[in-house]
């Protein structure tokens, strides 16, 4: 069946790629970020103007996803989408179940520029919907720890090391959860009597995607079935170890801060303002700490429990059926998905480029420019791994987010959240089978 519908979607691809839309014209392209990344993408679309200098490409910032999202479920049932969007493959689900995306299998076989044995399979296969490439990634990032590295050499501590364990992450945090006066309030001791500290030893959001590496690093599983899930499976001896030992980072050892602490100054910004020691995020992060002036920083990969596990971070252009510019669309995601484009979005840090060749190249991994371990990405890209992208996704983790919080901050035990979560999140599950 899935051969049939790949068949299927090529012919109807390969004809639509002679006289849609016609020349000329200007493409609306969606996409939301920090400044710094707005800015990458505008650099991008001031190269691709050059080249083709009788097409323009409009920029459309949404303020964050959620806007982004909004925006076009909005424009899908108004008729009036952008021609081409951004949207990790996270939440592309809900766009392609309704069919308002246009493949790009046919293409991307049709194209000059790149072909699929160029780019990382981890990535394209997150974008292959009912088995047809229907989005074309940009990045293939990971989750991996940033780290001050100043803050590591003013107390001593040893800076992390591949193959570091979940207890030696432990170690490090509560040796760098510091009082005003540069002391450790955690080492050794988690009862440190409510005293709020200065500076904190990790930053970690209470999210499906933070957890779920450290699940599978443990040898457990997310979801009873990653293809056609029907329900989340924290209750498993192996997941709910390491949902345990997360939210034990808070309750019983104050290495990250509080949900108060976290709504006054987001993790990010408290890891560039100089207050957190380390901060698990994906690549995303680095255009803004590259603003940063006041110390040095640097990348290390995820600890491990059992085995090294990672979880993937991906983009991908996202061309709507609907567009009556769809060639000249085209030639602006060919444009910045070639060696070209993507090396223009790497110099900006924004992205670790899908394309091999050019995530090998000095355009990522340029040891001038921070992070010095550029590499940390590419080396875990091996022990990566998804959650699904079901149309149900999105609605999955938000309705999980505030259950896993009450875990992280009010305290809930893990067998009520894990519990919680499966009440609350099957109906969801099964409605995408639907």
């Amino acid at each position: 069946m899935a051969r049939a519908l790949t068949l299927l979607f090529l012919a109807v691809g390969l004809a639509g790629c002679v006289g849609a839309g016609g020349s000329g014209g200007e493409v609306r392209f969606l996409v939301f970020g920090d400044p710094e990344e707005i800015q990458a993408y505008r650099d991008l679309i001031a190269a691709f103007e050059r080249e083709e200098p009788d097409l323009e490409v409009e920029l459309v910032e949404a303020s964050d996803r959620t806007d982004l999202i909004a925006r076009l479920s909005t424009s899908f049932a108004g008729g009036s989408p952008p021609d081409v969007f951004l949207l990790n493959y996270r939440y592309y689900g809900q766009f392609a179940s309704r069919g308002v995306l246009e493949p790009v299998e046919a293409r991307v076989e049709a194209s000059d520029a790149f072909e699929q044995e160029d780019f990382y399979d981890v990535a394209l296969d997150a974008f292959r919907w009912e088995g047809v490439l229907t989005c074309l990634p940009q990045n293939v990032s990971s989750l991996v720890v940033y780290y001050n590295v100043d803050l590591f050499e003013r107390h001593g501590v040893e800076r992390p090391e591949p193959g570091w364990t979940w207890n030696d992450m432990l170690a490090t945090a509560s040796a760098l959860t510091l009082d005003e006066q540069g002391n450790s309030l955690r080492a050794g001791d988690p009862d440190t009597g409510g005293v709020t500290a200065a500076i904190y030893g990790l930053g970690v959001e209470p999210s499906v995607i933070r957890i779920a590496p450290f699940a599978w690093s443990n040898g457990g599983e997310v979801v009873d079935d990653p293809e056609r899930p029907t329900r989340f499976t924290l209750d498993s001896p192996e997941s709910f170890a390491a949902l345990r030992e997360f939210f034990a980072l808070r309750v019983a050892y104050g290495v990250v801060p509080s949900d108060l602490e976290v709504e006054a100054e987001d993790d990010e910004s408290r890891f560039a303002n100089g207050r957190l020691a380390m901060l698990l995020s994906s690549r995303r992060s680095t255009t803004a700490f590259r603003t940063i002036e006041d110390f040095e920083w640097d990348v290390a990969p995820l600890p491990i429990h059992r085995e090294p596990a990672g979880i993937l971070h991906s983009d991908a252009y996202c061309m709507t059926r609907s567009s009556d510019k769809k060639d000249e669309t085209w030639r602006f995601v060919e444009f910045a998905n070639s060696a070209e484009g993507q090396r223009i979005i790497a110099r900006t840090g924004r992205t670790v480029p899908s394309l091999i060749e050019v995530s090998r190249s000095r355009d990522f991994l340029d040891s001038e420019l921070p992070p010095r371990s550029s590499h940390v990405f590419l080396d875990g890209i091996e022990h990566i791994r998804r959650v699904p992208s079901i149309s149900t996704w999105p609605e999955i983790e938000d309705a999980a987010a505030g259950i896993l919080e009450n875990g992280m901050y009010l305290g809930q035990s893990p067998e009520e959240v894990a519990r919680e979560v499966d009440r609350v999140t099957r109906p969801l599950f099964a409605r995408a089978e639907d």
